[in-house]
């Protein structure tokens, strides 16, 4: 019996199009995560690791989607096989199954540690970027999404810190840390 070709797509924020990812790839399910790779524990992940079955077939775009370190590369990718799942790679061309093969193994090894290198590579680059940015005064950092004037009218009002959040839609911290700042 043939199983499932399961989709695994993962974007690091909700802002972030998830569209490119496994397009034309005919999937029987999907599952989609709108959150950090670094993390290991991931909403949608842990629904598919729980969902397929031997005979199936996990679909990622490349292995950054999956993880960020070798060491969870490894560990989702053995965890799946070992179940019977199958992992494919579309942007790398590489498939693992639950066959024992030395080469699929130092394959993966290798292109996992290569792609953990690079996204470190482009943390430093980022950051020194931004370090030569700010020294020449062109770098201010994120602009502020909370309306700072909004909460302190709201407090000046009488208003509680819990009322003035949720009135305004912020966390209590946010309140009480701009009340502090004022």
């Amino acid at each position: 019996m043939k199983g499932q070709s399961v989709g695994y797509i993962r974007v690091s924020s909700v802002e972030q199009n998830e569209i490119r990812q496994l397009a034309g790839v005919d999937l029987d399910m999907q599952f989609v995560d709108k959150i950090t790779g670094s993390v290991k524990s991931r909403p949608e992940l842990d629904k598919l690791l729980n969902h397929v079955r031997s005979g199936d077939t996990v679909h990622v775009h490349d292995i950054s989607r999956l993880a960020r370190n070798v060491s969870h590369l490894l560990e989702f990718v053995e965890l799946l096989t070992k179940k019977g799942v199958s992992v494919k790679f579309h942007q790398e061309g590489l498939h693992f199954t639950s066959d024992q093969n030395p080469i699929q193994d130092l394959m993966l090894t290798v292109i996992g540690a290569i792609s953990a290198f690079e996204r470190t590579c482009i943390k430093q680059r980022q950051y020194e970027g931004i370090q030569i940015a700010k020294a020449a005064g062109k770098y201010k950092g994120r602009q502020s999404t909370i309306n700072k004037s909004a909460i302190l009218d709201c407090l000046r009002d009488g208003l509680s810190f819990r009322k003035t959040a949720e009135k305004i839609n912020v966390s209590l911290s946010t309140v009480q840390r701009t009340a502090k700042l004022a």
